[in-house]
C-alpha cells in the first residue's frame, strides 16, 4: 500500500489534500500506474452497467424520498450524491463477502440482492429488520453510529479461523470515526490482521457538524497509527473507488489484513428526511459539489466514448421507471403488521417477562373491541 500523491482538488479537510481519481469530474480519464491494473477489466458494457446501477439507485432514493414526503414511510435517510461510492465498492465484492453497513447504504444493499419490499420494511415501521442477513450476506442496518465496524472486525475474525479467503467491509461516516467503536474496531482488525474493509464515506457533514470541525487532517490519516494502511479516494468517481476496494480485498485475501478507505463525497440532499441541511449548509457549497456529480462525469466518459446514445438513455428510463414501481408497489401493498408482532424477536427464549406484558397488551387491545367480539 501507499500513500496517493494526486488529484489535490475536492478534498474532505482541506482543498490540497490529495486522493485517487480515474475520472474527472468532466468525465476525462485519468491514466493511473498503480490503480489502472485494478480496472483494466472495465470495458464500455461494464462502464454502462456501473452507470445504470447509480442510476437506479439515485431513482430508488428519489422515490424512497418522495414516499416519505407522502407519509407513506416514517423516515428515509438519502444517498443523493453518494451513488458511486457504494455502487463501486459494492460491485468489487463478491457474494461469498459479508456486509456491515450504516443506515444509508440502501445502493449496497440494491447490489447485495435485497429486494424492494425488504428495502421499505423497516422506514415503513412494519419491522425492526429488513432482511434475512445470510440470504444476501449482508447484515441488518445499524443506526447505532459507528456499531457496525465492531461487528465487521469480529466477523473478519472468525472468517480467520475458518481458514476462507472470504472479506468483511463495514460502511460508516466521517462522525463516526470520532465514536469509540470505530477505533476499537481497528485496534482488534489490525492486532488480528483481520481480512476486513474500514470504509469510510466521508459526506463531509456528520448531521450538522461539518468534517473540518472533527479532523484538522483527512481521516484516513488515521487509520496508519492503529497499523492498517489507508488509501484516500475521489468518492464521486467509481472508477477509482472500485479499484480502491479491490486492491483493499486482495490485501485482505492474500492474509494481509485490514485496509481503510476515505472516499471523498458529498450527501447532497439532507441527513434523513427529518433533517433540514439550509440551516447549516451553505447553497453555495451545494453548487460546487454538484459540478462534481457521480452520474454526469460518467455520462460524460461515455459519451466520449460514443456510448451515451438514444437507445443506452432509453434503457436506463425504462429501467430506472420500473425499479421506481416496483419500489412504490412494494410499499403501498405492504401488510400492516399484527400488534402483537411487537413482542415477537425481543429475546431468543421464551421470556416470562415479557409474556406478562404481551398479556397484559392483548387485554388492552380487547378492550377496544366491540363486546360481542371479545375474547
Amino acid at each position: 500500500m501507499h500513500t496517493p500523491v494526486r488529484h489535490p482538488e475536492n478534498s474532505g479537510s482541506s482543498p490540497t489534500d490529495p486522493y485517487v481519481q480515474l475520472v474527472t469530474p468532466d468525465g476525462i480519464r485519468v491514466p493511473d500506474p498503480i490503480y489502472d491494473r485494478w480496472v483494466d477489466d472495465i470495458d464500455g458494457a461494464r462502464l454502462r452497467e456501473l452507470y445504470l446501477d447509480m442510476a437506479v439507485i439515485r431513482r430508488i432514493d428519489t422515490e424512497a424520498t418522495a414516499l416519505q414526503r407522502q407519509g407513506e414511510l416514517g423516515l428515509w435517510p438519502p444517498l443523493l450524491g453518494q451513488e458511486a461510492s457504494q455502487i463501486g465498492s459494492a460491485r468489487a465484492l463478491r457474494p461469498s463477502d459479508f456486509v456491515f453497513s450504516s443506515y444509508r447504504e440502501n445502493g449496497v444493499a440494491y447490489c447485495r440482492g435485497v429486494g424492494m419490499e425488504d428495502l421499505m420494511r423497516v422506514w415503513r415501521g412494519n419491522a425492526a429488520a429488513g432482511w434475512d442477513p445470510y440470504a444476501v450476506n449482508m447484515a441488518p442496518t445499524q443506526v447505532i453510529i459507528g456499531a457496525q465496524a465492531l461487528h465487521a472486525a469480529g466477523f473478519a475474525m472468525g472468517i480467520t479461523r475458518d481458514g476462507t479467503d472470504d472479506a468483511a467491509i463495514s460502511y460508516f461516516g466521517d462522525g463516526a470515526t470520532s465514536q469509540g467503536d470505530v477505533n476499537e474496531a481497528m485496534v482488534f482488525a489490525a492486532s488480528y490482521s483481520s481480512p476486513v474493509i474500514f470504509f469510510c464515506t466521508n459526506n463531509q457533514w456528520a448531521i450538522s457538524e461539518p468534517v473540518t470541525l472533527q479532523a484538522q487532517v483527512p481521516i484516513a490519516n488515521r487509520a496508519p497509527g492503529f497499523g492498517i494502511p489507508s488509501t484516500r479516494v475521489d468518492g464521486n468517481d467509481v472508477l477509482a473507488v472500485m479499484a480502491a476496494t479491490r486492491e483493499a480485498l486482495e490485501r485482505a485475501r492474500s492474509g494481509h489484513g485490514p485496509t481503510f478507505i476515505e472516499a471523498v463525497t458529498y450527501r447532497m440532499g439532507p441527513h434523513t428526511t427529518a433533517d433540514d441541511p439550509t440551516r447549516y449548509r451553505d447553497a453555495a457549497e451545494l453548487d460546487d459539489w454538484k459540478a462534481k456529480d457521480p452520474l454526469t462525469r460518467i455520462e460524460a466518459l461515455l459519451t466520449q466514448m460514443g456510448l451515451f446514445g438514444a437507445d443506452f438513455t432509453a434503457d436506463v428510463a425504462a429501467k430506472t421507471d420500473a425499479a421506481a414501481a416496483e419500489l412504490r408497489a412494494a410499499c403501498l401493498g405492504m401488510p400492516d403488521p399484527a400488534p402483537a408482532d411487537v413482542f415477537a424477536h425481543v429475546y431468543s427464549e421464551p421470556n416470562s417477562w415479557l409474556d406478562r406484558q404481551q398479556e397484559q397488551y392483548s387485554r388492552y387491545l380487547n378492550g377496544f373491541a366491540p363486546e360481542e367480539n371479545r375474547a
